[in-house]
């Protein structure tokens, strides 16, 4: 291969040249995985974009060797003590690497499984949200919404003079709020104190010849301490009436104006009305992770696993009696027994329909049924078996909600325990609505805001909101620096396309695309200098709309005197770099070259390079002459979840579908929340649950529904590809048939590294073992008894041509087709992943490696391995992640063969080859967020593209345009 092209803006620094002084990244003989001794020199304060077919060593060079040796050199730098808190970091393969700075690495991963983290949390907005509400918010009663706040006795008295001259004023002392009783002794002790009159329930009467109340009520008593009418010089008087009314009240005031309402005053921070006092606001009280502020119930997370009510009805549709409460079953109004008995009456009593559909019967009654009527008391009558004997007694309903819940904790059986499962899910805290924080901390207001208010907005109207936030005085100068700091959070999540999320999405939700933008975010509000910040597909989940904004952050980070480097696929951001380093030609064993380094025109140029072949139009992706026609089609009425309004939809079936649209436009939550699960529980009894809408209507003309996402194939580093895709048990059954093995009696559990006998017992499979190191970190080396191999010696000595068990498993994909290509059974599942793009891992490649995209592949080649029996509907979220043009192509090759076969696919997508090559398109839209939530357009991709109010449209149109224009090229050539 040529050696690539060197850029005409780099310059070639002497030998002598300190690191430091280098305008460039010097690195030479990379050899990280399958890099062939790699020589290039990166320049520094640019935009470098590594790029390459999925398993090239794009990855194995920017983070495997630049990210690792930039933090291996760091932490070599710090002493034993500090190092023992970050690990031990192995040092690359590589001979010479001149001129590295602090890399900072921002990956796609996500951001954990943490419930407790939300966006507020990992920006650090929560914690200034925090700090300005503890500071400048007023509390409020929870309860009656009053305004609470401490005030001295002279504060008082200051306040009541201000109104106006000759209003009279009676100054009050609370006894007794809202309590049942005579309250005998109370009057007793009023009369011994010398106080002629209480309030009574708002009445003013005399304490003389007042005996008793009526018991039967809940009373309001208060003593009349004063009685005045404001005029000049009465501060006195005022101020001393108001200290007796304190401390008579115990620290409480009530002021009554005739004709007006009660005026409510505490020296404590206690609502007047209510009598609730409150703790002093601190930043801990509005924190969900913090005892004083979390909610007592669900502890913060905002949900608790109980009774769902749309699991106890899953059909609304269908009535009582055709089965609408699940629990109870069908024909409750016929059924004989006990608690059909029991049922009947209440709901008779309730006057509650059993043959009306749910939906037709009132909130009232559907409430009713769910969670009972408190005290409400019922005569049930019951009969013996046979009709002899009977009776009768009083009851209260229950409710089928809080009796299932009840059941669930008292049984001690296992199966039961499984059986109200079925109707439990984790549901929003009741307490708290979902919020997290307890109920004071949640009425305490901001400019007319609560915490709970903000939280709730998306970054865009969060912007808005303390863009125009008015505050007055000592709260605007103390405020005036945590503004700021919230203020520019919010600026940059909306920088690089995040203004759609709310503060309070979980973070656990979050893509992992949105988790690296996030982190991009915080980085560039740092604005640190001289760092090489080492970046992976940031536009992972970006609309081809939201990508300049992406590209002007990077190019911020540029221009303040960082290095840039970012390992991407993307179109837009490939000709939008300083320079592109191209790394193939092919994947695994066949890539891990340098094709080529130089500037996107370069590399246009570079013959040798599949990725300058279709950036400069030599290979593309073609658009279809013809468009499939759908045969059916599946009806989504009234789709209301999250920001989704009312929509209804029609998807095609029989076709290919894209679902397309803004970052939060509504997209997943119309597949992924209403159409999978709705389908799921349909198709396959599946208790998930499912979004609001009205009706899914169409799924008798499908078989089954299969959700291909992104979820790691498996937990631990003992799953790998081939275990997932079964074809692990063919090559132990194949192992176990060799000449070898029979003169041993070797059994397929033999060559597993999960049970006794083959496998290593040193490291029990694992090929590793960790060393405790006290005071510095754990280090995990490999086993001294098998090398790394994770299975026995005696094992190993099984081999087919020239390799152990252990040998297969460190194949790629690619390799293993040539040792296997005599044994079908294992050749075929191979060769699946191979035409999914994934002939670069290796078979035994630990699960928690493999990316998102690389997971879905593989549940994709599953699923092409199984028995077509047509009528499927497969749903896929962005399948082109991590995948370059010439995989984009392979991919749609297969699902072209899902759809040729009688399925129909849906896929979520932002890929401009995908979405053109697609039969039908639904773009969502018009924007994220609340101003989403709507359907745009549906059609073929070329009607979707003459719609000018559509963002898919306006993308595609050039597309069409072009491709338009080098056809009639042709046709005069």
């Amino acid at each position: 291969m040529p050696p690539a092209k060197k850029s005409s803006r780099r310059r070639s620094p002497s030998r002598s040249a300190r690191p430091d002084e280098l305008d460039h990244i010097e690195i030479r003989g990379a050899r990280e995985h399958n890099l062939k001794s790699v020589d290039v020199d990166l320049p520094k304060k640019q935009l470098v974009v590594m790029t390459g077919v999925s398993g090239s060593g794009k990855s194995s060079l920017a983070f495997d060797t630049l990210y690792a040796e930039g933090q291996r050199r760091y932490v070599e730098s710090l002493s034993a003590y500090a190092r023992q808190f970050l690990g031990q970091m192995e040092k690359p393969r590589y001979d010479t690497i001149r001129g590295l700075s602090p890399t900072i690495s921002i990956e796609q991963k996500t951001t954990g499984n943490n419930p407790r983290s939300t966006v507020g949390t990992i920006t650090e907005i929560s914690d200034y949200l925090r700090v300005l509400w503890a500071r400048t918010g007023k509390q409020h009663c929870h309860v009656c919404g009053a305004r609470v706040e401490s005030q001295t006795a002279e504060q008082i008295a200051k306040t009541l003079a201000a109104h106006g001259e000759g209003t009279r004023l009676i100054l009050l002392a609370p006894l007794l709020v809202n309590r049942k009783g005579e309250h005998r002794e109370l009057l007793e002790e009023a009369r011994r104190a010398g106080w002629l009159r209480l309030r009574v329930d708002g009445e003013i009467v005399e304490t003389e010849g007042l005996e008793a109340l009526d018991k039967r009520k809940k009373h309001h008593v208060e003593a009349v301490i004063d009685r005045l009418v404001v005029k000049s010089g009465i501060k006195g008087r005022l101020t001393e009436s108001v200290e007796t009314a304190l401390r008579i009240g115990a620290g409480q005031l009530i002021v009554n104006v005739p004709g007006e309402d009660d005026e409510n005053f505490s020296e404590t921070a206690a609502c007047g009305k209510c009598g609730i006092s409150f703790p002093e606001l601190t930043p801990q009280a509005f924190s969900f992770n913090s005892p004083q502020g979390m909610c007592g119930d669900c502890n913060g997370l905002g949900t608790r696993f109980e009774i769902d009510p749309e699991l106890v009805v899953p059909d609304p549709s269908l009535s009582i009696d055709g089965g609408a409460v699940k629990p109870w079953g069908e024909d409750v109004s016929q059924k004989d027994g006990w608690g059909s008995g029991f049922r009947r009456q209440i709901l008779k009593s309730l006057k509650i329909s059993t043959t009306k559909p749910w939906t037709k019967l009132t909130d009232k009654q559907r409430k009713q049924i769910l969670y009972g009527t408190e005290d409400r008391r019922y005569l049930v009558k019951w009969t013996g078996k046979g009709g002899s004997g009977g009776g009768q007694f009083h009851t209260t309903w229950e409710g089928v909600i809080p009796r299932l819940m009840r059941r669930f904790k008292d049984t001690k059986s296992e199966g039961m325990k499984r059986w109200y499962g079925k109707y439990m899910a984790n549901t929003a805290c009741t307490t708290c609505d979902g919020t997290r924080l307890r109920i004071e901390s949640a009425a305490v207001l901001v400019a007319h805001r609560t915490l709970v208010d903000i939280s709730s907005m998306t970054v865009d109207e969060a912007r808005d909101f303390f863009g125009t936030i008015k505050l007055k005085g000592a709260d605007l100068k103390i405020a005036a620096e945590v503004l700021k700091e919230i203020r520019s959070r919010l600026d940059f999540l909306a920088a690089v396309g995040l203004g759609y999320l709310s503060l309070d999405r979980a973070g656990p939700s979050l893509s992992g695309g949105e988790s690296q933008r996030i982190r991009l975010a915080s980085q560039v509000g740092s604005d640190l200098t001289g760092v090489i910040y080492i970046l992976d597909e940031p536009s992972i989940g970006l609309h081809p709309r939201d990508n300049a904004r992406l590209l002007k952050t990077l190019e911020r980070m540029r221009d303040i005197g960082n290095t840039v480097v970012v390992v991407e696929h993307d179109e837009e951001t490939i000709r939008a770099a300083d320079y592109v380093v191209d790394f193939g030609p092919g994947a695994g064993v066949r890539g891990g070259e340098l094709v080529h380094a130089g500037t996107p025109k370069s590399l246009e140029r570079a013959k040798d390079s599949l990725t300058g072949a279709y950036l400069s139009g030599r290979r593309e992706i073609a658009i279809p002459e013809a468009r499939r026609v759908a045969r059916g089609a599946l009806k989504i009425h009234g789709a209301r979840e999250n920001n989704l309004r009312e929509v209804d939809v029609e998807i095609p079936l029989g076709i290919l579908t894209a679902v397309t649209g803004v970052s939060g436009a509504g997209k997943s939550t119309l597949v992924n929340d209403i159409l999978y699960p709705a389908a799921a529980r349909e198709l396959h009894d599946s208790t998930r649950r499912v979004g609001r809408h009205a009706d899914l209507s169409g799924l008798e003309q499908l078989d089954k529904v299969i959700d291909i996402d992104q979820r790691p194939i498996g937990r631990t580093p003992r799953s790998n590809p081939v275990t997932y895709i079964k074809v692990f048990d063919e090559i132990r059954r194949f192992f176990a048939e060799l000449p070898e093995s029979k003169v041993h009696g070797y059994k397929p559990g033999r060559f597993s590294f999960n049970v006794k006998g083959g496998r290593c017992e040193a490291c029990e499979g694992d090929g590793v073992r960790k060393i405790e190191m006290h005071f510095l970190a754990d280090v995990f080396v490999r086993c001294e008894q098998c090398h790394g191999k994770r299975f026995n010696e005696a094992t190993l000595r099984v081999q087919y041509k020239g390799h152990s068990i252990a040998d297969v498993l460190d194949l790629t994909v690619v390799e293993a087709l040539d040792v296997f290509s005599a044994h079908p059974k294992i050749r075929g599942p191979l060769e699946l992943l191979e035409r999914v793009g994934l002939d670069y891992v290796h078979l035994g490649q630990p699960s928690p490696t493999l990316s998102g995209g690389e997971a879905q592949r593989i549940k994709l080649a599953k699923e092409l391995s199984k028995r077509a029996t047509g009528n499927t509907l497969y749903i896929l979220d962005e399948p082109t992640t991590g995948l370059h043009f010439e995989d984009v192509r392979k991919l749609l090759a297969v699902l072209d063969e899902l759809v040729e076969a009688g399925n129909s696919i849906v896929v979520i997508e932002h890929n401009l080859d995908v979405i053109k090559t697609a039969d039908w398109l639904i773009d969502v839209g018009p924007e994220g967020g609340p101003e989403g939530g709507e359907i745009v357009a549906c059609g073929t991709p070329e009607s979707v593209a003459k719609i000018k109010y559509s963002h898919t449209g306006r993308s595609l149109k050039p597309l069409f345009a072009a491709a338009k224009t080098k056809g009639r090229k042709r046709s005069s050539v």
